[in-house]
């Protein structure tokens, strides 16, 4: 499992500018007045080679909050409870605060691995300034500056240092070996009752009401002489409810489910469409790699109108996931399984497919005498051979020169060529380039 590092600190202290830097996006908003994360944020991290689950949270209040500080208590207390290290953000500009003491009683009490980030530190890493954090409890500070990247490495390193790395080979599963399978998706939308319809028995507690599953759950079962194991993943609740207390662990672990699968089975409610949830889910299971099949449960329950606008509504809102299948199903009625197992063996065959040096260098060949990339300056990127650099998912690394000049819709022509030649459904292909050195550049003397 991905360790879990939240980012806890009073308002206004740089957590979500350091959220976006640890997960190299924009997902958090940023801007110079205090409150605005009130809810909790998930992201992918990675330094080096490891990698990680990093939440941000709101401003932290934890004595006696009201209102929608509370709410922001809340998300922050649950943030902290799910995660395996704390990074405690401090602002060395403001200096220490009444409010940053009562945040490290709480997380003494926690007794959770806690780190102090002191931010805004640009250039003061032996600022005496740094001494009165001491205070705090929390051990040696760490002078950080999100803003600028500076200290960041040193700060995750040390929060990860009691963690194994994860094994780079665990995606690609032995021969053999259980393929493990994530359902996934929105609460109350038939996880659990999918399940227990494949295993033949009530292994799960299955009823109507949103968020029963309080755990990831993993459930051995064999198909036809194949080993699974099955994931029974906590529904991801709708945003602004996830502070409930029956949702305690269900976020994180199911992206923590997401990604130590081989592939995961999207489900869909058919009576309420597409939601902003269902894109956030899926947008996740793109990011991690996995392959992945959609299941849009409840079929039976909607009409031909109904349908048309699910399908449309797919077809907009999950256009990242063209590549995968599409399957109507009920649960409750057993209808639709058997499609639904081939597409699943399918999209796992692809995901591990292996392709040859001498395949992929002749189809990128005869893709440039179809259309040649566009010519860069003087120079038109030269493409001379690919091969496969990795498995689920598929990852093919072309080699020329100047290729830093290729640009995304050419990739995602050379994409589609080696989908269709290899006929990969329900994997993402991921395809990178790699320029060779130019002997003729003098270096600098």
């Amino acid at each position: 499992m991905k360790p879990v590092i939240a980012l806890v600190g009073r308002p206004n202290v740089g957590k979500s500018t350091l959220f976006n830097r640890l997960t190299k996006s924009r997902d958090a908003l940023v801007a110079d007045f205090a409150g605005l994360t009130r809810d909790r944020h998930y992201g992918d991290g990675r330094v080096d080679e490891r990698e990680f689950i990093v939440i941000d949270t709101g401003g932290f209040e934890p004595e006696k909050p009201v209102g929608v500080v509370a709410e922001m208590a809340k998300q922050a207390k649950q943030a902290v409870a799910e995660a395996d290290a704390v990074i405690f953000v401090v602002d060395i500009r403001s200096g220490l605060s009444p409010q940053d003491e009562h945040i490290a009683r709480y997380l003494r009490q926690a007794s959770k691995r806690v780190l102090l980030a002191v931010n805004k530190a640009e250039g003061m890493s032996e600022s005496p300034l740094l001494a009165e954090f001491h205070e705090l409890g929390m051990g040696e500070p760490h002078p950080v500056s999100a803003a600028h990247g500076q200290g960041i490495r040193s700060l995750v390193e040390a929060a990860l240092a009691d963690f194994p790395p994860l094994d780079e080979d665990a995606s690609e599963p032995e021969e053999g070996a259980p393929i493990r399978l994530a359902v996934a998706g929105r609460p109350n939308v038939g996880k659990s009752t999918l399940i227990n319809t494949w295993l033949g028995e009530e292994r799960l507690v299955a009823f109507d009401m949103p968020g029963t599953t309080r755990d990831a759950i993993m459930v051995p079962f064999e198909r036809n002489g194949q080993a699974f194991e099955l994931i029974d993943t906590a529904g991801l609740r709708r945003k602004g409810r996830v502070f409930e207390a029956i949702e305690k662990f269900s976020v994180v672990k199911t992206l923590q489910a997401i990604a130590d699968a081989h592939v995961v089975v999207l489900l869909l409610d058919a009576t309420q469409g597409v939601t902003d949830q269902d894109a956030h889910i899926a947008g996740y299971i793109l990011d991690a790699g996995r392959a992945v099949v959609l299941a849009v449960n409840k079929w039976d329950a909607v009409d031909s109108y109904q349908r048309q606008m699910l399908e449309r509504s797919i077809e907009q809102r999950l256009a990242f996931l063209r590549f995968a299948p599409i399957l109507h199903i009920s649960a409750i009625k057993r209808q639709g399984l058997g499609p639904l197992w081939k597409a699943i063996g399918d999209a796992h065959a692809s995901a591990i497919k292996k392709m040859s040096t001498p395949v992929l260098t002749r189809l990128v060949h005869e893709a440039v005498e179809h259309q040649a990339p566009k010519r860069a300056g003087m120079f038109r990127p030269k493409l001379r051979y690919a091969h496969q650099g990795g498995m689920n998912p598929p990852v093919v690394v072309v080699h020329g020169n100047s290729l830093e000049h290729i640009t995304d819709a050419y990739k995602r022509y050379l994409e589609g060529r080696i989908r269709d030649h290899f006929k990969l459904v329900g994997t993402p292909l991921r395809v990178e380039m790699k320029s060779s050195r130019n002997p003729f550049i003098e270096k600098d003397s």
